[in-house]
């Protein structure tokens, strides 16, 4: 078994794309890249959005006034899911890095047998120097595409099953501020946290057109955080090399404790 501290990371789409409608590779080098940095002290575990955007990427899916949403949207996924993992193990190949999917849905977390074996599972990747990459298998599961947001909740899931020391959020602005940066100028970045209920006034979700979480989703995932010893970090996701610089308290950020 691996001794290392461990991390998880969740990407969203707006983060994977930065804030286009396809997939950047030079955003997946940039994780890698900050993998191979940190791999001597630390076990990443990923959480990947982004099946959808590459299905639109490289397929078009004829859809018809008629058809169901989330259907359409798993088919999408289902497209775009291999396309994913094809492009990060491409990427990560060119960097020495192995990679491993992952597809989950929530009710493996609440089924105990399904749970130890998620762990098993991805602590056994871990001690063969893979990278886990986890995903919500939105093919059998709707929460994901209708409710639960993208992959935020997921990701502190799998935070606390796994035992992780922090979870690294990638957004696609600095963190939570104490109004809307969008409409106001003189808004604050809100840099700690230790109780969530101070903070949920503050939160005016925005359709952004990229993924489907929101700051909403991101303190849903503090709240399942909370009590478990985990630090979150909200992170801009597009700057370049943001999990290094959150670790190094070297860029902006907001932190719950």
């Amino acid at each position: 078994m691996s001794m290392k501290r461990r991390i998880a990371v969740k990407i969203g789409t707006s983060t994977l794309t930065l804030g286009t409608k396809i997939i950047s590779r030079g955003k997946m080098e940039d994780i890698a890249r900050q993998i191979i940095e940190l791999q001597d002290e630390y076990d990443v575990i990923l959480i990947s959005s982004g099946a959808i955007a590459a299905a639109k990427q490289f397929d078009k899916l004829n859809t018809d006034d008629n058809d169901d949403l989330v259907t359409s949207k798993q088919a999408l996924s289902a497209i775009g899911q291999p396309k994913l993992m094809q492009l990060y193990n491409e990427v990560f190949t060119d960097f020495g890095l192995k990679v491993a999917q992952c597809l989950v849905t929530h009710h493996d977390f609440d089924n105990p047998i399904s749970r130890e074996h998620t762990y098993n599972t991805v602590t056994t990747l871990l001690a063969h120097g893979y990278i886990p990459i986890i995903n919500e298998n939105d093919t059998v599961a709707v929460e994901e595409l209708g409710i639960l947001g993208d992959n935020d909740t997921l990701s502190a899931l799998v935070a606390v099953l796994m035992d992780v020391e922090k979870l690294i959020i990638a957004s696609d602005i600095d963190g939570i501020y104490d109004s809307n940066p969008h409409t106001n100028p003189d808004a604050e970045l809100i840099k700690e946290v230790t109780d969530v209920e101070d903070v949920k006034p503050f939160i005016e979700e925005l359709e952004n057109g990229l993924g489907t979480g929101g700051m909403t989703t991101k303190i849903r995932a503090m709240e399942i955080c909370e009590g478990n010893n985990i630090e979150v970090y909200i992170v801009n996701g597009s700057t370049e090399f943001f999990i290094k610089k959150t670790l190094e308290k070297n860029m902006p950020y907001t932190r719950f404790s």
